[in-house]
């Protein structure tokens, strides 16, 4: 029986995880997603063409592969319909490959309005959300009142108009005004789409596929430092990004969990409200925006760009047990004359190294170790042979404080500017 390995982020997401799970997706049979929503923008740029993924795996783009989307996930079915004709329209074939869980849950029309009256309603507390419906949809799959993907086939209608009634009396209650005529017609039709797939009970169908010798990619969106249990709450998104959510999103067993590659950038970012410890609001935070292009693929809001935080990093690789860490966009820190990494916090006077409870309610002030910047244009190098030595110092150095191997690390946006080490 084979093992499932699991790609996920270590840090606050965006950090470049479609991109690898598209260079590592050839080793693998399936390629599966096993939480967030169409509020996780996955960008790959290949054969001169870029593609932004919110639902569907990034194995999609690998001919023959399955993908699945799993029971954890929440899927917007307008989106979704989207996605999935614009990967159709360039050639990939959508319906042969692509499987749904049954036990997914759908984002309704109304779960979206939600979304805004309850950010709203926090005004200068706002988390930050993307207002695509996910916390809504998340709470009502938690409060047992969620529409999922195998209701399509049992009594739907019925199911819908109960969901619906629920949802507009709390928007009254708000006194929230809205009007959902016209997104409801298109959810409808997008619903009709989506039945095209294949609708299946996962947690069979990848236990099936494993006892059969199959090697299964499970796929992560957004990143550890965002997780509802273990993230900056309660700057957090609504569901389970560590590796334990692979688990219970996919219905794998702990025992069948195999490598864990943790993804993280040479330098940290964010979006949203939250603490940042590292975040450099200056010159050094606009040049990092600039040179990574830190805009949302789903949002297109700007990211808060910072210095890289081993605290949080080493917490993250502790609670997801990360067996080989992937480095990206460090090709971003190339023109630094020093790169900087925060190694403790210091909270009221006092130096710690262990990520604090209360992150989101104290002032932290980072303790920064100094690394001499690499001064080279690393964009087209192909081996690890061509690295510059200071680079080859900041690796053995992340190494060492990490205690986990760096086997891959990116030096631009295209899947050929990948190295393995």
């Amino acid at each position: 029986m084979t093992k499932v390995d699991v790609l996920l982020g270590l840090q606050w997401g965006d950090e470049g995880k479609g991109k690898v799970v598209d260079v590592l997706t050839p080793d693998y049979d399936v390629v599966a997603r096993f939480q967030g929503g169409p509020n996780a923008g996955h960008t790959l740029e290949f054969d001169g063409r870029k593609y932004v993924l919110r639902s569907i795996p990034s194995g999609i783009f690998q001919g023959g592969k399955i993908n699945i989307i799993g029971n954890g996930v929440v899927i917007d079915p307008i989106l979704f319909k989207e996605e999935a004709v614009n990967l159709a329209e360039s050639g990939h074939d959508i319906v042969n490959q692509l499987y749904i869980s049954k036990k997914a849950h759908l984002i309704m029309p109304t779960h979206r309005i939600l979304d805004a009256a309850n950010e709203q309603a926090k005004g200068t507390g706002k988390i930050g959300t993307t207002g695509k419906g996910i916390g809504p949809a998340y709470t009502d799959k938690i409060s047992r009142n969620g529409l999922r993907i195998g209701d399509l086939l049992h009594d739907f209608d019925k199911k819908y108009a109960a969901a619906k009634l629920r949802h507009e009396n709390m928007l009254r209650a708000m006194n929230y005004p809205y009007n959902i005529a016209e997104i409801e017609k298109d959810w409808f039709s997008a619903l009709e789409y989506l039945k095209k797939f294949q609708l299946i009970d996962s947690e069979h169908v990848v236990n099936h596929f494993l006892e059969d010798g199959k090697k299964i990619l499970a796929e992560g969106a957004q990143g550890t430092m965002l997780d509802v249990d273990f993230g900056s709450y309660p700057y957090v998104t609504s569901s389970n990004t560590v590796c334990a959510g692979c688990c219970t999103g996919l219905g794998v067993a702990p025992r069948n969990i195999g490598e864990v590659y943790g993804i993280f950038k040479a330098y940290c970012t964010r979006v949203g409200g939250g603490p940042f410890p590292t975040e450099q609001k200056n010159d050094v935070g606009d040049l990092m925006c600039s040179r990574g292009n830190e805009y949302g693929s789903v949002t297109g809001r700007k990211r808060r760009c910072g210095w890289i935080d081993l605290v949080a990093l080493r917490y993250a690789i502790m609670i997801d047990g990360v067996t080989k860490l992937i480095m990206m966009k460090s090709d971003v820190l190339d023109t630094f004359d020093t790169i900087r990494a925060c190694v403790a916090y210091r909270i009221n006077g006092e130096e710690v190294t262990r990520f604090p409870f209360e992150v989101a309610d104290v002032e932290i002030e980072p303790i920064y170790t100094e690394i001499d910047g690499w001064k080279t244009d690393m964009g087209n190098m192909k081996s690890e042979d061509e690295f510059p030595e200071e680079f080859n110092a900041y690796l053995s150095f992340l190494e060492e404080e990490l205690g986990v191997p760096i086997v891959i690390v990116s030096v631009g946006p295209d899947r050929e500017q990948t190295i393995v080490r």
